[in-house]
């Protein structure tokens, strides 16, 4: 086990770990660390604890001090420089006739650096751009192309819940989504309906995934031939949630429909007949 801090540098950002060096930390508070991009300041999102050795990523640095009152000013600064250098920017890039849309500004703690993060269609040239907020600010600038989920998680929004957007509100990083499983949540295929404000799937399609898997695994798919109370049918309908499923008793367009929940029926065969010529109609109880 390794005793650890979990810093954050942005308010809904990635957790780090920390050495604390004997230092007693309470969430809240701020540090200040090294990183891959500098000395940087962060706030605790996690006191002192101990995790796992395989949970850290080696070498583990340490945190440097507590954040004292003249760092936070400086954090204050950068604040204020960030919104400067936004306006800037925005000029710079309308001067230019430029596509591309800027999204959002870091300062880096010591001031040696400030990052500009946009979007944009396509590959961009921008070395001129470079060189203007350069001449402005007299720092080392960097230009980052992003994406539209990323653009989503800087800037915020509401989605058609009514609530903030996860990736703004809780989500330290996106989760893996994909078509398959709006799918299997018998959800519209409708891309405007399972869409987020990025124009991408929405996150939250993974949060239940799980648990439609499972029910997945004990339901029968919709034309299984199934044995119910009632005879042998074959199923036409299923709604996992409730775990209910509608079985018809004939091959006749005008068949009987009973439902069952899929505790009272028993799967004889899985899946769907390939057409009408392929089921027996010995397969079939009438229902009375």
């Amino acid at each position: 086990m390794i005793k650890v801090i979990g810093i954050r540098f942005k308010p809904v950002g990635k957790i780090y770990y920390f050495d604390p060096d004997e230092l007693n930390f309470e969430v809240g508070e701020s540090a200040i660390v090294e990183t891959v991009r500098g000395i940087e300041c962060g706030y605790v999102a996690q006191k002192n604890h101990e995790v796992l050795d395989e949970q850290v990523i080696q070498p583990l640095k340490k945190v440097i001090r507590k954040a004292n009152a003249e760092d936070l000013k400086k954090v204050e600064a950068n604040t204020k420089r960030e919104k400067e250098a936004y306006d800037v920017c925005i000029k710079k890039i309308e001067e230019r006739r430029m596509e591309m849309n800027l999204v959002d500004v870091e300062c880096a703690f010591d001031g040696s650096k400030i990052l500009f993060y946009f979007t944009a269609e396509g590959r961009l040239d921008f070395r001129e751009l470079v060189k203007d907020l350069a001449g402005v600010f007299k720092t080392r600038i960097e230009l980052r192309q992003i994406g539209v989920r990323d653009e989503a998680k800087m800037v915020g929004g509401i989605g058609i819940c009514g609530r903030t957007l996860c990736c703004h509100g809780h989500l330290e990083e996106f989760l893996p989504v994909s078509i398959k499983m709006a799918k299997e949540q018998g959800l519209s295929p409708n891309p405007a309906k399972i869409s987020g404000s990025c124009g991408r799937l929405m996150c939250c399609l993974k949060y239940e995934q799980e648990a439609y898997e499972d029910l997945l695994r004990t339901m029968p798919k919709v034309g299984a031939l199934v044995e119910t109370p009632k005879g042998k049918g074959i199923v036409e309908k299923t709604v996992l949630l409730r775990r209910n499923v509608t079985v018809k008793f004939d091959n006749r367009g005008d068949a009987a429909l009973v439902d069952f929940d899929v505790s009272e029926i028993k799967i004889l065969r899985n899946g769907r007949a390939r057409s009408d010529d392929d089921v027996n109609p010995g397969d079939f109880d009438k229902v009375e």
